[in-house]
């Protein structure tokens, strides 16, 4: 996916400003859109918390769209809670349903944190090698102003989206590379799949709550380093890997939260992220045990020949 078309070079303006997550420029099929910004539907009903689905107002995830997701315009969202609060964005459950049916999925939403927030703290390195299209925008970005902050913002849900869908394609079709599918992108609220157990509303652990056994903990190592060389051919780093960053769904490895997927060949720090990644992912394993499969300097200097860097 290195046709995308993700933000704009940072230009460092005096002083440490930081900065979290969110945006609005995505690829779909190539091709970057306008940005679009956040513009909540209707409020929810007051006595059954339901809201209109947003389906027909946002970009889709790739097709063919999976059978349980519920795509009827009938349908009605509920929030459900809270599944995770973080820095960046916050991430909360909600069951799209259509009334009157037993048509129903659960989404988990991740809404990005808006221009008055503090907003993702690293920024730069991150967006180095993206662009936007007008020199406006970009100059806002640069210059950090409240629309500049909203752009940046909503660069970070659509960079997610759009990696999330080239993916979801790649595994879909190949395997080797599991990530939950892209369900929608609307300004800087992203929709997924929710990976746990829709019965309970539980949601995956991740890797780092895990303690496997030495068979299973050599199995996700597989997973993991699989999953590295599809993010590498398709010339990405995930520019934050951790145990914190894969869950584990019904004995799969999967690869979330990507807001600063990093484009290996336009971003000059693209080889130090990837390495990067790879320590902090190996160390994990060795300190539970797994002989060393793989030597992390040599695992990244194989993944780099992977992307055709080296």
């Amino acid at each position: 996916m290195r046709d995308h078309d993700l933000p704009a070079r940072e230009r460092r303006t005096r002083g440490k400003r930081r900065f979290d997550d969110d945006e609005p420029t995505f690829l779909k099929r190539g091709r970057a859109a306008e940005p679009v910004l956040t513009d909540p539907d209707a409020e929810p009903d007051p006595d059954t918390g339901e809201r209109w689905s947003s389906w027909d107002d946002a970009v889709h995830g790739p097709q063919p769209h999976p059978d349980w997701l519920v795509t009827e315009l009938a349908a009605k969202d509920t929030e459900l809670g809270v599944l995770k609060t973080g820095k960046e964005a916050d991430v909360h459950l909600v069951r799209r349903a259509v009334p009157g049916t037993d048509r129903s999925c659960l989404l988990a939403v991740k809404r990005y944190r808006d221009a008055e927030h503090r907003m993702f703290h690293r920024d730069a390195g991150y967006l180095e090698g993206r662009r936007v299209r007008r020199s406006r925008e970009m100059r806002a970005m640069a210059g950090r102003t409240a629309f500049g902050r909203q752009m940046i913002a909503g660069q970070w849900a659509a960079a997610e989206f759009a990696a999330l869908a080239r993916l979801w394609e790649i595994g879909a079709a190949h395997g080797r590379i599991a990530v939950p599918y892209p369900v929608q992108l609307r300004g800087t609220e992203l929709m997924l799949e929710f990976l746990g157990e829709p019965e309970e509303g539980r949601a995956a652990p991740r890797l780092a709550q895990l303690r496997p056994d030495p068979a299973q903990l050599r199995d996700l190592w597989e997973q993991l380093v699989d999953a590295l060389v599809v993010l590498a051919r398709a010339g990405f780093a995930h520019g934050d890997l951790s145990p914190y960053n894969l869950l584990v769904h019904r004995g799969r490895l999967v690869l979330i939260d990507l807001p600063q997927v990093v484009d290996l060949v336009a971003n000059p720090q693209g080889p130090d992220f990837l390495a990067r990644d790879v320590r902090v992912v190996s160390a994990w394993f060795a300190a539970r045990g797994l002989p060393a499969a793989q030597d992390p300097v040599e695992l990244a200097g194989e993944l780099l020949r992977e992307a055709g860097i080296r």
